[in-house]
């Protein structure tokens, strides 16, 4: 006879829990604006990041037209910040920034599915972007706040419902302005979760009984922020809901992370018959997106598995140019940075084969992304173009 758990049992093993996931954070910053990116980069890095070559920096330097480099006592150089970076980017003018008549990117990362790299892919482009030297808002729309989390904030501590979307969506905010909030990461906001956004689901659909009030909360919430930015991620629940629709009405391209396991990929065409309903229903009403672009991207792929490789090259047939053309592969990289509660962009430590393998790779699908964003911008067209990759 099967024993059953109480309320208090339950209750215990959330406060155990509670305990070790406090051990864990014990030595984390106490809030996002207390915490440092430790990456530094080398004058060669730094030139190949900012377009020019390294001497060019050096001149620029000694001629005043930059900063001195900052050096230790041994006259060695520190290496330059990615804000250090970005200033030597907006001194040559190389900021790869969309003209002011090209419309930002409103990126949602979606899938109903939980457990296929959704906060993961998309926290690893907003930084990805960061570093690259665009205006970067990242929109934390899980009530689960993984992505608040992988950028050291504890949502449960640190983070009120009055932090999030929740005032705006409860209608007691005229626009997101107030929940957006710098990083460590220069060029990059981000707007927190916390578990109570989670009652964003009643208010938006108790707000109204007229269906664009409710499904065009987070757009009109959009319309003043976003103009400051190059490119925003949103990082939805994984389900359909309230807020999961508004995220898709407020987006404008849509990346679906798809692991290559017969499971999963089942559930991507449920998502995807999900998705289509949804948007004809929406349609029905008047309410049109226009999508720059939607893809499929391959996910916590084993290049050891042949059954992965398998559906990886199925998918790649299947779906052709509307997935991205690399997949990103199960690294235990990912792992170690989730315990440290960091991400791979933050690594700043020595470089294992390990982790050059899992950074190259992540850069080589951020990369087809970027690619993705950038040729749905008519003024970067004409450059894409000239390198024959439009």
């Amino acid at each position: 006879m099967s024993q059953q758990l109480s309320s208090d049992q339950i209750s215990s093993l959330y406060e155990r829990s509670s305990r070790l996931l406090a051990e864990m954070k014990a030595d984390m910053p106490d809030d996002i604006a207390s915490k440092e990116l430790g990456l530094r980069f080398n004058v060669k890095l730094a030139a190949a990041m900012v377009g020019r070559s390294d001497a060019t920096i050096r001149r620029a330097e000694e001629s005043g037209e930059l900063p001195p480099p900052k050096k230790r006592q041994t006259g060695k150089r520190f290496g330059y910040t990615l804000e250090d970076v970005n200033h030597m980017r907006d001194v040559f003018g190389t900021r790869p920034w969309r003209s002011d008549t090209d419309d930002p990117i409103v990126l949602g990362v979606q899938n109903f599915k939980g457990g296929v790299g959704k906060s993961t892919l998309a926290v690893h482009a907003a930084q990805y972007f960061a570093l690259q030297g665009y205006r970067v808002l990242v929109i934390d729309a899980d009530p689960q706040a993984s992505s608040t989390a992988m950028f050291g904030v504890h949502p449960e501590r640190d983070i009120d419902t009055e932090d999030t979307m929740l005032p705006f969506l409860a209608g007691e905010e005229p626009n997101l302005i107030h929940a957006v909030k710098p990083t460590y990461w220069d060029g990059l906001d981000i707007i927190p979760s916390c578990l109570g956004l989670y009652d964003a689901e009643y208010f938006i659909a108790g707000s109204s009984v007229d269906p664009e009030n409710r499904f065009e909360k987070i757009r009109r919430g959009l319309v003043d922020i976003a103009p400051a930015y190059d490119i925003v991620v949103i990082d939805p629940p994984p389900a359909l809901g309230m807020i999961s629709i508004n995220v898709l009405r407020a987006t404008n391209a849509l990346l679906i992370p798809t692991p290559p396991s017969s499971i999963d990929y089942s559930s991507t065409v449920s998502f995807l018959s999900m998705l289509t309903a949804v948007l004809r229903q929406v349609e029905g009403r008047g309410l049109n997106n226009d999508f720059k672009f939607v893809h499929l991207v391959a996910t916590k792929v084993d290049e050891n598995k042949s059954a992965h490789i398998g559906m990886r090259d199925a998918m790649k047939t299947v779906f052709g140019g509307d997935i991205l053309s690399t997949a990103l592969l199960d690294s235990a990289e990912f792992d170690n940075a989730n315990v440290e509660m960091r991400t791979v962009y933050e690594y700043a430590g020595p470089m294992n084969s390990t982790y050059k393998r899992c950074r190259s790779n992540l850069d080589l699908v951020m990369g087809d992304l970027e690619l993705a964003i950038r040729n749905s911008w008519p003024s970067h067209r004409r450059d894409l173009r000239m390198k024959g990759v439009a």
